[in-house]
């Protein structure tokens, strides 16, 4: 058993969104990650793809997903499931918050940049 206290070491700032990370590897998880995204309004992240399915569940806000040329808005109270490897890019029409869980493994590739990358706030 693991009890994770987060600290300021968890925590990316990038330009689009704060993540706290929670469960991963680095904290004793085996399998799973799972962390806090806060998302300002009017940010847009930039198109990729992660290797591993992400369940997204929003608790503040809402989002615009766009994931394979489709685009959802998902809500607080609401729950999406993102594939593997479908390019997809999000989007905040207002501030949002949501927590999200991913399969420890999982890397990303960023449309323009050459090779994968692993995700700080889950590794």
């Amino acid at each position: 058993m693991h009890v994770i206290t987060t600290t300021p070491q968890h925590v990316t700032v990038t330009p689009n969104a704060t993540m706290t990370g929670l469960a991963a590897p680095s904290r004793g998880s085996a399998e799973l990650s799972t962390w806090h995204v806060d998302m300002p309004a009017g940010n847009t992240g930039p198109e990729h793809t992660v290797s591993r399915e992400q369940v997204w569940t929003l608790t503040a806000g809402s989002l615009e997903i766009t994931c394979d040329g489709r685009t959802e808005t998902v809500r607080a109270g609401q729950t999406l499931v993102l594939p593997a490897d479908a390019p997809r890019r999000v989007h905040a029409p207002e501030r949002c918050e949501a927590y999200v869980v991913m399969r420890c493994d999982g890397v990303v590739s960023v449309a323009g940049t050459e090779g994968t990358r692993v995700l700080p706030w889950a590794a």
